[in-house]
């Protein structure tokens, strides 16, 4: 490796494998050479003035990277994207969010935001928006059952500042009237459930206003989706495609007659069932917790 490499190669490596040309200007790399070092495949442009150093992998981090770079300096992550960075939510936006001091166009695949005077966070080596901010950004884009997940996520991993939130959510802020709301109806045991059709089985309890069972709960050395101890009642949810095989199948019935064996009822209701006939499973609910 050229001795004018080294340079590059050592702050490449602190930002996943990606540079910006005003980096490369600054360690002394003069217009020739770079055009050289492009055409004989040492850099590889990735976004506008950024680009791969020695290959042309990819990856999570290293688009984030050079997403950052894009934006400029003071550039931090936000939206769904710091969400996602944050651990709030499961899934990696299609499309990433940067919040920029800098005047800086939106790309296919880069959503910026020009915004001053926010702070910024570091997480997992990355600059972000703050978690308070976050939630307040992702209320702007997210619809309101996502919004309270992300919300029980931060309050399980310990995120939450009370004081934080209030402050930020000051009048006529975007975001602020949802995020109120899903504060309204935070529900922390939300972070418990381990799919879409879990969460949407507890918003139906919440809205037919039952009492909230306990999540992945375990019995008899079993665990349950939900269980309502006192009334010795479980609830086991099946997905759209993990309890169709024979094999799948029979093991639900062996754990059914266990849990009957150990004297509890057992209910069992299916993603049509949960999200196409909410008045037929409340009612079932209702019967067999004695409230129907």
């Amino acid at each position: 490796m050229g001795m004018s490499k080294v340079p590059v190669a050592a702050i490449a490596g602190r930002q996943w494998g990606r540079v910006h040309r005003r980096q490369l200007r600054e360690a002394g790399i003069s217009e020739a050479k770079l055009s050289r070092w492009i055409s004989d495949g040492y850099l590889h442009q990735v976004l506008p003035r950024v680009y791969a150093v020695g290959h042309t992998a990819s990856g999570p981090e290293a688009d984030l990277a050079a997403a950052l770079l894009y934006a400029g300096p003071g550039a931090m992550l936000s939206h769904a994207t710091a969400a996602w960075w944050w651990e709030l939510i499961d899934r990696q936006p299609p499309q990433i969010h940067v919040s920029t001091p800098k005047r800086c166009p939106s790309l296919a695949n880069v959503r910026v935001h020009g915004r001053r005077d926010l702070t910024r966070a570091w997480h997992r080596h990355l600059p972000v928006t703050t978690v308070a901010q976050t939630l307040l950004d992702f209320a702007t884009q997210a619809p309101a059952r996502r919004l309270r997940r992300a919300l029980a996520e931060a309050d399980f991993l310990r995120l939450l500042d009370p004081n934080s939130l209030e402050q930020i959510l000051g009048h006529g802020r975007r975001g602020s009237d949802a995020l109120r709301q899903a504060l309204k109806e935070h529900q922390p045991d939300l972070a418990q459930t381990r799919s879409e059709l879990e969460q949407r089985f507890v918003e139906l309890c919440e809205r037919g206003g039952l009492p909230r069972p306990e999540l992945n709960a375990t019995v008899g050395g079993l665990m349950v989706d939900a269980l309502w101890r006192h009334q010795r009642v479980v609830v086991e949810l099946d997905g759209r495609a993990a309890h169709g095989t024979p094999a799948q199948i029979a093991r639900d019935h062996e754990r059914d007659l266990r849990l009957r064996a150990a004297g509890f009822t057992v209910l069992r209701y299916t993603w049509r069932q949960v999200t196409r006939e909410p008045a037929l499973v409340l009612a079932d609910l209702k019967r067999a917790l004695g409230l129907g």
